[in-house]
């Protein structure tokens, strides 16, 4: 079976990390990490994880991911960066790979929902309220975003950071990145629509035990004003898990300005931690 189409950033050799983006997000989310990566010989790559086969669900769906990414890097050590709700897909991933990954980096992490009174602090709150109890509800919505990133992709960049605060709202204002995250919005809500949907709706169902099988040592970067993944969610999670935690709180970041900041943080760790 041929490998699942990804795509790669930083330096054309050097030791693997594996990036899980965000949802909604698309694997150029990677290239964030591009240019440090390549100043830190460090490989980067992106698995296409919305476009998998919709049907492979559950703990199957991660092992599946687990499989592609043995395939991809032979198998040799790797780093995990999750963004978002892709901390959780990394999370759950490295259940299927244990002494293969060497770290686990989260970035504006979301933990489980059912581990703390989070939801009501979500800036996505309507979106997990749909997915966990109304599942129509949340198709629908999901369906009509899609037609927004298709026909007026602008228009649904401003309604998703209409709610952005802090460093965030500095950020969303930025032309580059405003044309950047249209492209990723655009590539989640079309093609990898479904793929989209398994990850939220996998998010939102109780996964604190799976906490357990966490081994890999962990490091947590959240901004200190984030209200898409609330602050309180970093120390939630590390209570969690049971191999050796960090936390890095970046004060004034919120969500997206936290991935920028850290990412050339993790980067910088990696490169020392290989030579």
């Amino acid at each position: 079976m041929p490998a699942m189409k990804h795509v790669v950033a930083g330096a054309s050799h050097g030791p693997w990390v594996v990036y899980f983006h965000g949802a909604p997000g698309a694997p150029d989310e990677c290239r964030v990490l591009d240019e440090t990566a390549k100043a830190c010989g460090i490989r980067i790559v992106c698995l296409d994880r919305f476009n998998a086969d919709p049907f492979i669900a559950g703990d199957a769906y991660f092992e599946f991911l687990a499989d592609e990414i043995v395939g991809t890097t032979n198998g040799e050590p790797t780093d995990f960066i999750g963004f978002s709700i892709g901390a959780f897909v990394a999370l759950q991933t490295s259940r299927f790979m244990r002494s293969s990954v060497q770290r686990i980096h989260l970035i504006s992490a979301a933990a489980p929902l059912e581990s703390g009174d989070y939801l009501q602090h979500m800036a996505g709150k309507q979106v997990f309220r749909l997915a966990q109890t109304f599942p129509p509800g949340f198709w629908l919505l999901t369906h009509f975003q899609g037609l927004i990133a298709r026909f007026l992709p602008a228009a649904l960049v401003r309604m998703l950071f209409a709610s952005a605060v802090a460093a965030d709202k500095i950020l969303a204002s930025e032309q580059g990145f405003q044309i950047t995250i249209a492209g990723d919005l655009n590539a989640c809500f079309s093609t990898g629509l479904q793929g989209y949907m398994r990850d939220v709706k996998a998010y939102v169902r109780p996964w604190s035990p799976t906490m357990a099988e966490i081994t890999a040592e962990t490091s947590i970067w959240h901004g200190s004003q984030d209200n898409w993944s609330p602050p309180a969610m970093a120390s939630g999670l590390a209570s969690m898990i049971q191999a050796r935690c960090t936390v890095e709180v970046l004060d004034g970041l919120s969500h997206y300005t936290c991935l920028h900041a850290a990412a050339p943080l993790i980067c910088s760790q990696l490169s020392t931690a290989s030579n």
